[in-house]
């Protein structure tokens, strides 16, 4: 199970470099992935969300957004075992430009925007708290800006899976918050030398760089699709 997991995430820079630290390794629980910041698991997407063509064709919109404010939500409580209780956070975003919508899209994107992500896990013995992370993906904290492919779906925003969220601290593509943890621009680099050369992501491809390149990959993809429907 460790080396597919290690293989899985090593698909992209940023998550090669935590599959390097060791990061990527754990047990699988399901769909959200792994429970604390030990590990990120398997993600399973809801839409695809890899490439520019699958942000396009799936999301309403793109947005650069940084996390302003976070609660806790949708508690669970457990009668047994070490954990206590479960949480989700409401997070609410600042949007702080927009890159691209959908011609056609689902729901209009405000200044701010309300999202669920994961939570905490709070033990039993001693009260304390430790971080839930969503599969491979960042937890999207406060401190913290990203690069976001927003879709609406059964009343929320949502983001379209795994690769449609990606550290952007600096308006560098790569950047920040990663799976709980802060990547550096060394880290990033680093990454970058050990992902899969078969990785065809939009996160690969801008990878290191501002707003500008995510536009260009976005309209290139868009031109290439138009040409396809002709």
């Amino acid at each position: 199970m460790r080396t597919i997991v290690a293989d899985r995430l090593s698909s992209g820079p940023v998550a090669a470099i935590l599959a390097l630290a060791g990061v990527a390794a754990g047990v699988l629980v399901g769909h959200g992935g792994l429970d604390t910041v030990v590990g990120c698991g398997i993600p399973s997407d809801s839409h695809p969300s890899r490439t520019a063509a699958d942000w396009i064709t799936n999301a309403d919109h793109v947005v650069v957004a940084t996390p302003t404010a976070e609660q806790d939500t949708n508690r669970r409580n457990f009668a047994k075992g070490a954990i206590q209780y479960r949480t989700d956070r409401a997070v609410t975003f600042r949007t702080d430009k927009l890159l691209w919508s959908s011609p056609r899209p689902r729901q209009q994107i405000g200044k701010d925007f309300d999202m669920v992500s994961a939570g905490w896990n709070v033990y039993r013995d001693n009260g304390k708290r430790t971080k839930r992370t969503t599969a491979a993906a960042p937890r999207l904290e406060p401190g913290h800006t990203y690069l976001l492919a927003l879709r609406w779906t059964s009343g929320q925003w949502a983001v379209l899976g795994e690769g449609a969220a990606v550290p952007f601290d600096r308006h560098t593509a790569g950047q920040g918050e990663w799976c709980g943890r802060t990547l550096s621009k060394d880290d990033v680099a680093r990454g970058e030398r050990f992902s899969r050369k078969d990785d065809h992501s939009l996160e690969k491809a801008v990878h290191g760089q501002d707003e500008q390149a995510v536009i260009r990959e976005l309209e290139r993809a868009n031109t290439e699709s138009r040409a396809r429907g002709r």
